[in-house]
């Protein structure tokens, strides 16, 4: 997993509450079992026409949508079916941070495996990034894991996360390697017991 420490990025705005896993990444693609590829299939319903050309008025398919590693949603983000296909799509096509009033606690457990930080604001602070998205839409924002702080051009606020997970991100393991970063102290134990 991709160590996440800082990050300063441009922003993707999808006032959308509700948005599922199925919204997220479509059922016909979940027969995959490796992670490459999926960054092509997000959001597939509503990026693509029927003919598999890019629909040019929605959000990722804009110029200014490339490159930007933040995605600001609606309330309840990654609601529905669990799915680890969502966030391997997610992270695929480069975001490295969701932020949200809310999240399906699934989702939210997929993401933090997968090296996706979701962020949960308040609703003033929500309202108030999609206004500042919207009238400056090359704005960038900073997330510090460590401090556990997203910056804003007019001040941050504090998001939660649990430690276990905080540390994982920061050292760039997953579950098993967390453990496998004990290898010396259960060998130690195994030989004394």
């Amino acid at each position: 997993m991709a160590q996440f420490t800082k990050l300063t990025s441009r922003i993707v705005a999808m006032p959308i509450n509700d948005i599922d896993t199925d919204q997220i990444i479509p059922a016909r693609f979940l027969k995959a079992t490796d992670k490459k590829g999926m960054g092509d299939h997000l959001f597939a319903d509503w990026r693509y026409n029927p003919d598999d050309s890019p629909k040019p008025d929605f959000v990722l398919n804009k110029k200014e949508s490339q490159g930007a590693q933040i995605l600001l949603a609606g309330d309840n983000f990654g609601c529905g079916s669990s799915r680890e296909h969502a966030p391997w799509a997610l992270t695929g096509f480069g975001f490295r941070a969701v932020i949200s009033t809310s999240f399906a606690d699934i989702f939210r457990n997929n993401a933090l495996k997968n090296g996706l930080v979701p962020i949960v604001v308040d609703g003033a602070t929500h309202k108030m990034l999609f206004d500042l998205v919207e009238e400056v839409p090359s704005t960038e924002l900073a997330v510090d894991l460590a401090s556990q702080t997203l910056s804003f051009p007019n001040g941050s606020v504090k998001f939660p996360i649990d430690l276990f997970n905080k540390t994982c991100l920061l050292n760039g393991v997953d579950e098993l390697g967390y453990i496998m970063g004990f290898e010396e102290e259960i060998a130690a134990f195994e030989a004394n017991h």
